[in-house]
C-alpha cells in the first residue's frame, strides 16, 4: 500500500502541476482527438508535441526571430517538408545529424525534422575552434551537419558527407533550409519512425576534451519536475537568450512544445537588443545563462530605465551560479522573478532557488524539484547529514545515458555525480561549495586548466605553464594562465591569448598571463596552485 500511495499522490501532483501551468485544460471533440492521435504515434518527442501544438493551436505563433514570424501549423508543415527533402539527401533513421546553429528558426526546424525522421540530433558548439570540431566530428560521424553560413570557414577542414546551411544573410542557394522546404515534394505527415531518436549535447570530460552526451527526450515528468519550483504558464512568450545548443536553452525549445510557448530568438546576444526585445514582444519569460543578467545590468541607467519589463514573471538562469549580490539587483529592479537552476549537462537539473531562496539565503542553490532525488555522499558513498560537506549525486528523469565515446559519471545506487562537493542546510536548501576538481565554469561553459596548460605549452618559447581559475566580472570565471619562458624566449601576453584562441574556444582564453622565473613546486615536483593564486595578486 505504501508505494501505492506515494504513486497516487506523485500522479495528483503531476496533474495538479499539468493543470495550473494550463498544459492540461479543455479542448473540444475534435481538437482532443487530433492531440491524442498525434501523441498516440509520436508520444511527447519534439515531433510529436509541435504536431500536437499545430493541431489545436495551427495559427499560434510558435518562433519569431529576425526572419519574422512562424506559427504552429507553418512549423508542422515546415518541418514535414524538410524531413522529406533530408530523406532525399540520404538520411535515414538512425544516421546523425549534426546542428551548428545559432538560436533561430533553422535550428528549432532542423532540430524537429530530424526527430521526425527516426536519426540521432549532435547539437555542435558554436564557440568551439576548427581542431575541436574535427575531433567531434569524426568521432561521432554525423551523415549531415546542418550549420550557419558564418561558420563555414571554421568547418573546411572537417569531414561531413553532405552540408545544409541554416542561416544565410545572403540569397537562399540550393543547400539552404529555406529552398530544402520550398522545393520539397510534400510537406504532408510522415509515418513515425521505428527508432528512437536520440539528442547528443557536447560537453567536456575531465581532460576538457568535447564529449557526447545523449539525452532521453524531455517529456512530462521532467516538465513537472522543472514546473515544480518554477511557474511557467503555457502560452507564454519567452526570449530564449542562452544557448539553444547549450542544455539549459534546450530544455525551454523541450517545454515550449509542451506549453505552446512563443520562442523570440535572436542569433547573437546584446544586453540592450535583449531589452528591446523583451519589451516590444512584451515577454513573459526570459532564459539565460549569468553573464547576460551582468551584462544587462551593466548597461547605463538611462538605457535600463527605458524597459522596466513589468510584464516579465519569470527569469530562468542556469549554467553557472549567479555571482554576488546579482540577483538582489536583479530583483531590486526587475521584481522577484529570477530562478536559478543548478545541474550539469550529464544530469540536467538538481535543485532550483526560487527568487525567496535567493533572498533569505544567498548563495544558495535552492530546493530540490519534483521526482528529483539530491544526496551529499561521503568518500566511502555513505549519504551525510544537513550541514556535513561531500559529493553531490542526483537522479531524475533526465539524466544522460552515458558518453559516447565511452565512460560515464560516478553512479552510486542509481544516483550520477555532479562533480561538484556541497551540503544542505536544515531548511533543505543546497548550497553547492565547488568542484571536486579544477574545473571552472566560464559564461556557462566547463573549461579545464590542463587543457589550456596542453595548449599553451605547444607555443615556441614556453617552458612551462600552470593555470588557474579567478573571478571575472563579465564571465564568472576566467583562466590565469602563468608562463615560464625559454632561455632567451621572447613571448607576449598576445602571443599566449592569439594561441589559445586559434586552438581552443573563446571562453577557454586566459582572462590573463602572469609570466613568472619559475613555477612553486612541492618536494615531488608537483607545482603549487594555492601559492600561484598569491603570485597573481601581488
Amino acid at each position: 500500500m505504501g508505494s501505492m500511495s506515494v504513486r497516487a499522490r506523485d500522479a495528483a501532483f503531476s496533474l495538479k502541476t499539468l493543470v495550473e501551468s494550463g498544459i492540461v485544460r479543455p479542448y473540444g471533440p475534435r481538437t482532443l482527438v487530433g492531440i491524442v492521435t498525434s501523441l498516440r504515434r509520436w508520444g511527447t518527442t519534439p515531433a510529436g508535441g509541435f504536431r500536437a501544438l499545430a493541431v489545436r493551436n495551427p495559427d499560434g505563433i510558435a518562433i519569431i526571430d529576425e526572419r519574422g514570424e512562424v506559427t504552429f501549423g507553418e512549423l508542422h508543415r515546415r518541418t514535414n517538408a524538410l524531413a522529406r527533402a533530408l530523406t532525399d539527401r540520404g538520411v535515414s533513421e538512425g544516421d546523425g545529424v549534426a546542428v551548428m546553429c545559432r538560436n533561430h528558426r533553422g535550428f528549432i526546424e532542423a532540430s524537429i525534422a530530424i526527430n521526425k525522421l527516426g536519426a540521432d540530433v549532435l547539437y555542435l558548439n558554436t564557440a568551439f575552434a576548427g581542431p575541436q570540431l574535427a575531433e567531434v566530428v569524426e568521432r561521432e560521424d554525423p551523415r549531415v551537419v546542418v550549420y550557419d553560413e558564418e561558420f563555414t570557414d571554421l568547418l573546411d577542414g572537417v569531414d561531413i558527407a553532405d552540408r545544409v546551411i541554416g542561416w544565410t544573410d545572403g540569397d537562399a542557394g540550393p543547400d539552404t533550409i529555406e529552398e530544402l522546404i520550398r522545393s520539397a515534394s510534400s510537406d504532408a505527415d510522415l509515418d513515425p519512425p521505428e527508432h528512437t531518436s536520440r539528442t547528443i549535447i557536447l560537453t567536456s570530460g575531465t581532460t576538457g576534451t568535447p564529449k557526447g552526451a545523449p539525452r532521453p527526450q524531455g517529456g512530462i515528468p521532467a516538465a513537472v519536475s522543472l514546473l515544480s519550483r518554477m511557474p511557467l504558464k503555457a502560452g507564454w512568450t519567452c526570449h530564449i537568450a542562452a544557448p539553444l545548443f547549450h542544455t539549459w536553452g534546450f530544455a525551454h525549445y523541450q517545454l515550449a512544445m509542451l506549453l505552446g510557448t512563443t520562442m523570440v530568438l535572436t542569433r547573437k546576444f546584446d544586453p540592450e537588443h535583449a531589452l528591446e526585445l523583451l519589451a516590444d514582444h512584451e515577454c513573459d519569460s526570459l532564459v539565460v545563462i549569468p553573464v547576460m543578467l551582468q551584462r544587462i545590468l551593466a548597461l547605463p541607467e538611462e538605457k535600463l530605465d527605458q524597459h522596466p519589463l513589468p510584464r516579465l514573471k519569470a527569469v530562468a538562469s542556469s549554467g553557472s551560479a549567479l555571482p554576488g549580490d546579482l540577483p538582489i539587483q536583479w530583483m531590486d529592479r526587475y521584481g522577484d522573478n529570477l530562478y536559478s537552476i543548478y545541474g550539469s549537462t550529464e544530469v540536467a537539473w538538481a535543485s532550483i532557488a526560487t527568487p525567496q531562496d535567493l533572498r533569505e539565503a544567498p548563495g544558495s542553490a535552492g530546493g530540490v524539484p519534483h521526482a528529483t532525488v539530491v544526496k551529499i555522499l561521503d568518500p566511502d558513498d555513505k549519504e551525510l547529514p544537513a550541514g556535513e560537506s561531500g559529493r553531490i549525486f542526483v537522479g531524475n528523469d533526465l539524466q544522460f545515458e552515458g558518453y559516447t565515446g565511452g565512460g560515464h559519471k560516478d553512479m552510486v545506487d542509481g544516483l550520477m555525480s555532479t562533480g561538484d562537493v556541497g551540503r544542505f542546510d536544515d531548511d533543505g536548501r543546497l548550497y553547492v561549495e565547488g568542484r571536486d576538481d579544477e574545473m571552472i565554469v566560464s559564461g556557462g561553459e566547463n573549461v579545464f586548466p590542463k587543457e589550456v596548460e596542453d595548449c599553451i605549452s605547444k607555443l615556441d618559447g614556453v617552458a612551462e605553464v600552470a593555470a588557474i581559475g579567478v573571478d571575472d566580472d563579465d564571465y564568472g570565471k576566467r583562466l590565469r594562465a602563468f608562463v615560464v619562458c625559454a632561455d632567451g624566449a621572447d613571448v607576449s601576453e598576445d602571443d599566449v591569448k592569439g594561441h589559445v584562441k586559434s586552438n581552443l574556444a573563446r571562453y577557454k582564453v586566459p582572462r590573463d598571463v602572469v609570466f613568472l622565473d619559475e613555477l612553486p613546486r612541492n618536494a615531488t615536483g608537483k607545482v603549487l596552485k594555492r601559492e600561484l593564486v598569491e603570485a597573481g595578486d601581488s
